[in-house]
């Protein structure tokens, strides 16, 4: 599938299947997002699967910055719902940040976020304490200021042992949303690329599948 309601060629990785429900992945940096399709598709069997390809990468077109996947971000949204009644919006590490500002400003069904933080900011603060980091990034992606908008229940995997991003920064994100909006689940043993192959992962996203209808 090829998107260009945004002025750039996006290309969408598109699993179709019967019935009223879809979900749409948005993946890490540079994340090759096709990778994630098995496991998505066997979380979730009743969903048709949307995988965005961010500006830059995978065939699509265009510069990634933040403004420009916030905006593909909603227009992706936008085509998957006129298609399903119910959409459900996964996040992973900087796509995280994506899902959020999207639920913030569209109705999806359920949103996750996977290795998830408050703010890119925050993050690199972190790793990088000795750079004025507020001043040199220009994309943010402060979860934290789209997350008191959001209504859909939403829930928050982290890792464990995240070497990328603290849990004390997916529980920072988590503070932000409204009471009884979302939940944290942290994977056992896990680190911010292997969380994935932890059947604690695969368990949290299974049980969000509500079974056939």
């Amino acid at each position: 599938m090829t998107l260009s309601a945004t002025g750039s060629e996006l290309r969408v990785t598109v699993l179709q299947r019967d019935g009223r429900e879809a979900l749409i992945y948005f993946g890490g940096n540079a994340e090759d997002v096709t990778a994630s399709l098995p496991e998505l598709a066997s979380s979730f069997p009743h969903h048709s699967i949307y995988l965005m390809h961010y500006r830059g990468y995978g065939g699509s077109a265009g510069k990634p910055t933040e403004a420009g996947l916030f905006a593909d971000a909603l227009a992706l949204f936008d085509s998957v719902k006129a298609e399903h009644e119910d959409v459900v919006v996964v996040g992973r590490s900087l796509g995280s940040g994506v899902a959020t500002y999207l639920a913030s400003q569209r109705p999806v069904a359920r949103l996750v976020l996977v290795t998830p933080f408050d703010s890119i900011v925050a993050v690199a603060r972190q790793q990088f304490g000795w750079l004025p980091v507020q001043w040199l990034l220009r994309d943010r992606f402060e979860s934290t200021r789209y997350a008191p908008e959001v209504s859909a229940p939403t829930l928050l995997i982290a890792a464990e042992h995240d070497e990328i991003i603290p849990t004390a920064n997916s529980k920072k994100l988590l503070s932000s949303f409204k009471p009884g909006v979302a939940a944290l689940k942290i994977v056992p043993d896990a680190g911010h690329n292997t969380i994935s192959m932890s059947p604690d992962y695969r368990r949290y996203l299974s049980e969000l599948e509500p079974g056939e209808r």
